[in-house]
């Protein structure tokens, strides 16, 4: 699965990968990987995210369209 709202996300706000890794303390590939589907991201990850873009994590995934 790969998760388009990652990526939407990340480029409204203006940041790379790289940017966005380093607040959330992991490596660029790493959250490329989440952002491609590549690798399940974790729920401790997917918290994170959600609060850095005051959404819900279902938002993120894609079960809702509501922010």
């Amino acid at each position: 699965m790969k998760y388009e709202r990652l990526q939407e996300l990340r480029e409204e706000a203006e940041m790379t990968q790289q940017e966005l890794g380093r607040c959330l303390h992991v490596s660029q590939r790493a959250y490329s990987h989440y952002e491609n589907g590549t690798r399940n991201i974790p729920i401790d990850m997917l918290i994170r995210l959600a609060q850095y873009y005051h959404t819900s994590i279902d938002y993120l995934v894609g079960l809702t369209n509501e922010r």
